[in-house]
């Protein structure tokens, strides 16, 4: 029994987290205002971004993860001049809708940031990349892209996600 309640007090804890996280990105982004917030706003709410990805015309992205444990990833925008112009959380089915096969992985990862989990399949010659998302309020699932050997997407599927506590099938 103590097992089985060391497990629950875990997955409690993890949860409890994972819900302090979801809480602070809210009041992060309620902070910013496009068009007002600069830069150094949005590192003082996020702190630094995961990665920097330069645009042309001299806007910036700020990739700030929130895989593997979380559901969400936000690309904020920033202008040329500094403010920010755009704050996205972009794991949703529409940007999923994007993903087309022949697409290649670094354009993949641009628009959805890094992923939970990548898995090779080495007699399949596939790898497997996961992100976990929310499928409206409370729909937990994962969205794999599916390379071939030369970063290639080959199709696309989600499905519920295995590690969320709904999937677990009472465990």
């Amino acid at each position: 029994m103590s097992g089985r309640c060391a497990k629950v007090k875990s997955g409690l804890w993890a949860l409890l987290a994972l819900l302090a996280l979801a809480g602070c990105d809210a009041q992060r982004i309620s902070e910013l205002e496009e068009g007002v917030a600069t830069e150094a706003d949005v590192r003082a709410r996020f702190g630094a971004p995961e990665t920097v990805w330069d645009e042309p015309g001299g806007s910036r992205v700020l990739e700030y993860n929130r895989q593997p444990a979380g559901q969400r990833n936000y690309m904020i925008t920033v202008g040329p001049d500094g403010r920010m112009t755009a704050l996205r959380q972009v794991l949703t089915p529409a940007n999923f809708a994007g993903i087309q096969p022949g697409m290649n992985g670094l354009e993949v990862r641009r628009r959805l940031g890094r992923p939970a989990k990548t898995t090779p399949y080495e007699l399949k010659r596939e790898v497997h990349a996961d992100w976990r998302y929310l499928d409206g309020p409370n729909t937990s699932m994962v969205f794999t892209v599916v390379f071939d050997p030369d970063d290639k997407v080959l199709r696309t599927l989600s499905a519920p996600d295995p590690e969320a506590n709904e999937n677990r099938g009472g465990r």
